[in-house]
């Protein structure tokens, strides 16, 4: 599915449309060059999933990995701009929380990651700079 996202707005509807979809074991690949708006997209995720559209969410930049417990399930937000090395991502557990919904940016720092994902949503700034370019894809779930 692809969807141009005009503003904040169209980015959070499509945040709780997509929060509607996920499943405990899940995990989201967000990708797209910094400023594409991944962190925005994974934050009205989270706050759909939360029922809360006020809850700070802060990017997971510096921590690497924020958990949030929501409504659905735990939620591991995860932000692998600052990897050093794809090894260090079994480090995080990011692989071993079956129990939890996990949002990855920068994903393919870590390549277990993107073959272990199961929805792959690239973000992309069109000519002109206004809005964003959304592509969504399930992915088959990998065994």
């Amino acid at each position: 599915m692809d969807r141009f996202l005009p503003d904040d707005a169209a980015t959070a509807a499509l945040g709780a449309e997509i929060a509607k979809t996920l499943q405990v074991g899940d995990i989201v690949s967000l990708e797209g060059e910094l400023g594409a708006g991944k962190t925005a997209l994974a934050r009205a995720v989270i706050r759909a999933l939360a029922g809360d559209h006020g809850l700070e969410v802060p990017s997971p930049t510096f921590a690497l990995v924020q958990p949030y417990d929501t409504l659905k399930a735990p939620v591991l937000h995860a932000d692998l701009y600052r990897l050093g090395d794809a090894g260090e991502v079994e480090e995080l557990g990011l692989l071993d929380s079956a129990d939890a919904i996990v949002l990855v940016e920068w994903a393919e720092r870590a390549p277990q990651l993107l073959q272990a994902a199961t929805w792959r949503i690239e973000l992309r700034i069109p000519p002109g700079g206004a809005g964003r370019l959304a592509k969504i894809q399930r992915l088959a779930a990998t065994p």
